[in-house]
């Protein structure tokens, strides 16, 4: 930790996870191992911190892609803005990711397992040719499970789920996150598909969406020639 006022940002932000209603099990044992990362940086509007974030989730795919365990998850944490609506934060949290991708397509392709077209039920979000499933939290959500004092992007490792889908868990686990969402949250987040049914793009902000909803992502390394893994 760089100073104490982040070390206070992510101790809160351990505590949100470890909370006993919280629904996500696969976060406490993340958490619980040791293997969920945090970066502090400043505004979700801002590109400042691009270079930092990817920085530190190029690290993060590094350590991953060397452990013979589940359960990793890096987490952004931004100071602001402190009190967005669902409407802002949906606007900002695209604004990083595109951002994001278009710095990581100088250098990577997009990862070969997982489609770059967020329409596909195949698509996930990919940054040194390593998918994601990305969270938003933040303040303003209407789900309480992601209600998180500051504006957050979540990044877990999509092969994570598909081992744990070979290994036969994912629907145990899937089941038991629902479950207690129901009872944090007080209904079913009625974002969630079973998996393959729909993109996941419209698990990822928070948001409740209709069918007229387009996600605005496009990822610029379909237009990239660099297709090469490191």
């Amino acid at each position: 930790m760089t100073d104490l006022k982040e070390q206070a940002e992510v101790q809160e932000y351990f505590e949100f996870i470890s909370k006993k209603e919280f629904p996500c099990v696969a976060a406490k044992t993340a958490l619980t191992w040791q293997q969920l990362n945090c970066l502090v940086v400043d505004h979700l509007a801002c590109p400042k911190d691009d270079a930092a974030i990817l920085d530190f989730i190029y690290g993060f795919v590094d350590k991953y892609r060397q452990s013979d365990k589940l359960y990793h998850s890096a987490a952004v944490i931004f100071r602001g803005p402190t009190a967005p609506d669902e409407a802002l934060f949906e606007e900002l949290f695209w604004q990083r990711l595109q951002s994001l991708a278009n710095l990581d397509a100088r250098q990577y392709g997009y990862d070969p397992r997982v489609v770059a077209d967020p329409a596909s039920p195949e698509f996930s979000f990919s940054l040194k040719e390593e998918a994601f499933f990305v969270v938003g939290l933040h303040p303003g959500s209407s789900r309480a499970a992601r209600q998180f004092s500051y504006p957050t992007l979540v990044f877990n490792p999509h092969a994570q789920f598909e081992q744990i889908r070979t290994n036969g868990r994912y629907d145990h686990l899937r089941d038991t996150i629902r479950t207690r969402d129901v009872a944090y949250s007080g209904s079913v987040n009625p974002m969630l598909q079973n998996y393959g049914a729909a993109s996941e793009v419209y698990q990822y902000s928070g948001k409740v969406y209709d069918n007229s909803w387009q996600c605005p992502f496009l990822s610029p390394h379909a237009h990239s020639p660099i297709n090469t893994a490191a």
